[in-house]
């Protein structure tokens, strides 16, 4: 009976991921182990992975493989699977954070593979780590095209021109898009998973317009989210934190600067100089 419902399932995966990579561009399929226990598994498993318009998910729970079609383009299976990590679940590429294995519900928590990850055993010096490819990375270059964009974005802004704010943002939202999730540190990458939503929409309200008052309003967003990224990295050169007190009537914005001097993107030209740096990020 279980090998005729295996048989059933298999068919219909078969027209699911069909019909998946129809959707998806440039899709690839994978299928690899995950550690899991029951339908709730299923769910989390999937919610984890998926992403809509870039990976689709599907976890079997007789035979703990999980089929990934994704967009070969924007995402890797590793960047997948680290996903899937940080909801509780092992695979044989990584292992889950053991706080995040102890806040699964109790029908959830499967019998753990040995600790040692396949990946852990080609990197000797990442031997025992639960996320060896995630520490094997270096910091800023990793972003170094989102905060250039960043960067040009804000330069444009204080010389109030939103045509080039505009483009500098399209370039920004490329650049978030292209970002190498597995190539993140731990806390890089769930802190990437976090913000990655508000850094999009904040750089696309800022690319489809030249109105300024309305990209100064999602910069302040964006910066702040950028800020928090920064402070998980280690720069070649300082990233100054500086605050414009009297925007948005008096409730402050802040944003980053390449350089100490103050520079106020929020009111240009009217307040080129109002503000104060108040935190530097080496």
């Amino acid at each position: 009976m279980k090998t005729l419902r295996n048989i059933a399932m298999a068919v219909a995966m078969a027209f699911v991921f069909t019909s998946c990579e129809a959707q998806i561009k440039n899709p690839k399929t994978e299928t690899v182990k995950v550690y899991g226990n029951c339908e709730m598994c299923k769910k989390t498993i999937e919610k984890a992975a998926n992403e809509k318009g870039i990976v689709k998910a599907d976890w079997n729970v007789d035979t703990d493989m999980l089929t990934l079609t994704y967009d070969q383009t924007k995402t890797n299976t590793d960047a997948i699977l680290k996903k899937v990590a940080y909801a509780g679940y092992d695979s044989e590429t990584f292992r889950a954070p053991d706080e995040a294995y102890k806040n699964l519900p109790e029908c959830c928590q499967y019998d753990r593979p040995a600790k040692v990850s396949a990946i852990a055993e080609n990197h000797d010096s990442h031997k025992g780590h639960d996320m060896p490819a995630a520490e094997t990375t270096q910091n800023s270059p990793l972003f170094n095209p989102v905060y250039t964009a960043y960067f040009s974005i804000k330069d444009a802004l204080i010389k109030s021109d939103g045509k080039t704010a505009s483009a500098k943002a399209s370039e920004l939202v490329k650049a978030i898009a292209a970002a190498p999730m597995d190539k993140m540190k731990t806390e890089q990458h769930t802190l990437w998973m976090k913000i990655q939503s508000s850094l999009k929409t904040d750089a696309g309200h800022i690319a489809e317009t030249t109105d300024v008052k309305h990209q100064r309003d999602h910069f302040a967003s964006l910066s702040e989210n950028l800020y928090a990224l920064a402070k998980t990295t280690t720069n070649d050169a300082p990233y100054y934190y500086q605050k414009c007190p009297m925007y948005d009537n008096g409730k402050g914005a802040h944003w980053l600067s390449k350089e100490n001097t103050i520079k106020n993107p929020y009111y240009g030209s009217a307040m080129l100089s109002c503000g104060s740096t108040v935190e530097t990020l080496k």
